[in-house]
């Protein structure tokens, strides 16, 4: 597994849906290692880039969940201004990586994200002669190829032997591709939250607009594209309703902790710009929280239509007083929440993807 996106012992929350996803071929039955290519970069640069906290002090090599991690560095200028030269620096890392991998080399080649470590895990490939497999999860696609990256993101997607993308959009961006790659399968991130945070959906008791009302903004307020601004002026407007408003947002919690603060809240409020799931909204609801959203994503499939908002404080605030008056609906319509949680089709659908590429 070659991922830019994994936890680290600084920010456990990083990159927690790649760890899901070896979890899951783990119990599948497959021997993983994983290859997580780190930017080199002072700890006052993470300030600004809440995604690389600490990336700046994390090991060459440590173990998670029993199993080994590789974080070689490479080089990079922010936004990579000079892609050559970090597609280079990431293709100097092979031998090392050979080295500390001893004489174990695997039959496939899982790669999350393409840009820049694909060119690594392409690089790995054509060197050990096994098929690789990119998976797409928004940012490669939503933003990359809208940037001076483009061409280089496409050739990656369509240099690879199969590519996985999370949601049917992704895909169909995916066969629209100059050169698109020989297969596209849409396979879902695994949605798991344990027994012990599972719960019904639970009806909201309280008086109305007098009382206490506990917001989650599920995501870190510095990242500009989550809008953490729309949220807390909804939060104005509750207020000035009557509510007696609290929000909480996440930064670099445990995943325990993200769950707990789920289980708390009575709603959760997503306000982000572009998102491929988003997973936390599939996690509250598991968790028995109603979620409003605006209308990014693939919120639309899962949610109630009266749950998907405009992007405005006060279309928000409409849509959390609608979730606490009505609750989730009695028809299954759309499909019940706990359909999330079954990670059979997930688990079949890799294995299958694996198969073909080793037959």
């Amino acid at each position: 597994m070659v991922s830019l996106l994994y936890p680290l012992p600084l920010n456990p929350a990083r990159g927690v849906f790649v760890h899901d996803h070896v979890r899951l071929l783990q119990e599948a039955g497959h021997e993983v290692k994983v290859v997580n290519p780190l930017p080199r970069m002072p700890a006052y640069a993470e300030a600004r880039r809440s995604t690389l906290y600490g990336v700046a002090k994390a090991p060459k090599r440590w173990r998670l969940d029993d199993v080994e991690v590789q974080c070689p560095k490479f080089f990079a200028l922010p936004d990579h201004p000079y892609p050559s030269l970090t597609a280079f620096s990431l293709s100097r890392r092979v031998k090392r990586l050979e080295a500390a991998l001893g004489g174990w080399r695997p039959d496939v080649i899982v790669c999350h994200t393409l840009w820049p470590v694909a060119a690594l895990a392409q690089r790995l490939a054509r060197r050990w002669s096994v098929p690789w497999v990119g998976v797409v999860h928004g940012h490669d696609f939503d933003v990359g190829l809208d940037s001076p990256l483009r061409q280089r993101i496409a050739r990656l997607a369509g240099n690879c032997d199969a590519l996985v993308t999370v949601t049917p959009r992704l895909t169909a961006i995916a066969e629209g591709l100059p050169n698109p790659p020989r297969t596209v399968q849409t396979i879902p991130c695994r949605t798991v939250v344990g027994r012990d945070w599972a719960r019904p959906m639970k009806p909201w008791r309280g008086r109305w607009r007098k009382a206490n009302l506990d917001l989650l903004f599920p995501a870190d307020p510095r990242r500009p594209e989550k809008r953490h601004l729309l949220a807390l002026q909804a939060g104005e407007v509750l207020e000035q309703r009557g509510w007696i408003v609290g929000i909480t947002s996440l930064k670099h919690q445990p995943r325990e902790v993200v769950l707990d603060r789920m289980l708390v809240a009575d709603v959760t409020v997503i306000t982000s710009q572009r998102e491929a799931g988003p997973l936390v909204a599939r996690e509250s609801l598991l968790c028995g929280t109603p979620v409003i959203s605006v209308d990014v994503g693939e919120v639309r499939r899962y949610l109630p239509e009266s749950w998907v908002v405009h992007a405005t404080p006060e279309a928000i605030a409409d849509g959390v007083e609608r979730a606490l008056q009505t609750g989730w609906p009695e028809v299954d319509d759309p499909p019940t929440v706990l359909a999330f949680a079954d990670t059979e089709p997930v688990m079949q659908a890799w294995n299958e993807v694996l198969a073909n590429l080793t037959a």
